[in-house]
């Protein structure tokens, strides 16, 4: 006896087109923001300038000149753009190896933040109960700790403890890092109690996905707009954070440069070379209004709301 079969429809196939259209439609959302790619072109301005740094200028960040007799050269002299510091050293070479320091401890100090925001945002947000409790009553004792004193507590004994000079800004993006990570979990949590209780995600569940895999294979890539936007904003903050403590001389430590502690060292000397401190603060005002301004560009570039 003939057994009747029954023909099952292909299963469909994720077509690229979609993911292809939703860049070209976030590019084009980004790109009528204008003040967004303005930002952009200053932010790789001052990272190209970072990055290149012994290509564009033949000076020595630690070298002073030898036409100084204790006085900062003004700008112009002897071949010095920007002028020099108040030890004769080349204040543009100082800034493009200061933005080297400044930028890539911003960086890393958001990577920390993001990666420990998401674990315990995600699982706050994803297994609810007594997790979420827990996470979330340490979160807020983390809140109600006021950062900047605890800050230059702790980089005040790494300044004193630590070793190598050059492991300084290692640790102060760390500390920072471990302490600016609340923000990133509250908004984790709240994308994930929302997602976890969507279609795919029963479907996941249904056929057997690992909790782990759950989390950060289909929930987390639908929550990472507004991570993405909070870590670009939270860049222009540590960079602020960074420069003041540098400034009251808890941050990166001399010799190394960085904008924070040049306008530390220039403060003294406003009245005979305020070159030495309105530059570096133009430097980083340019820099934070960028990223802010970068910010607001990708929030509404990865809205669905905003046409």
């Amino acid at each position: 006896m003939a057994v009747a079969t029954q023909t099952l429809p292909p299963m469909a196939v994720p077509d690229d087109d979609d993911v292809v259209t939703r860049r070209n439609l976030g590019w084009k959302k980004f790109s009528r923001h204008r003040p967004a790619l303005i930002g952009t072109v200053v932010l790789l301005v001052f990272v190209i300038s970072a990055v290149f740094a012994p290509l564009l200028s033949h000076y020595d960040p630690n070298a002073i000149d030898p036409v100084w007799q204790g006085t900062p050269l003004a700008p112009g002299v002897n071949g010095h753009i920007l002028g020099t510091d108040e030890l004769g050293r080349d204040l543009l070479t100082r800034l493009m190896y200061g933005a080297r320091i400044s930028l890539s401890l911003a960086v890393t100090a958001m990577f920390i933040e993001v990666v420990l925001g998401t674990i315990m945002g995600a699982c706050a947000g994803y297994f609810g109960g007594w997790v979420d409790y827990i996470i979330m009553r340490v979160t807020d004792v983390f809140l109600s700790i006021p950062i900047l004193p605890l800050l230059l507590v702790l980089t005040g004994i790494v300044a004193a403890t630590s070793v190598k000079s050059s492991l300084g800004p290692v640790f102060v993006a760390l500390i920072i890092g471990l302490l600016s990570w609340m923000t990133v979990a509250r908004l984790v949590r709240a994308a994930f109690l929302s997602l976890r209780e969507k279609e795919f995600a029963e479907a996941a569940r249904a056929i057997g996905s690992r909790n782990v895999s759950i989390m950060f294979k289909h929930l987390l890539p639908n929550a990472a707009a507004p991570i993405i936007v909070q870590a670009t904003l939270d860049v222009a903050g540590i960079i602020i954070l960074e420069s003041a403590l540098s400034y009251l001389g808890f941050g990166v430590q001399p010799p190394t440069a960085s904008w924070g502690n040049m306008l530390t060292n220039a403060q003294e000397n406003m009245q005979i070379a305020p070159w030495a401190g309105i530059f570096p603060g133009i430097c980083i005002f340019l820099t934070v209004l960028a990223i802010n301004y970068m910010g607001d560009g990708l929030r509404d570039a990865l809205d669905p709301n905003v046409e």
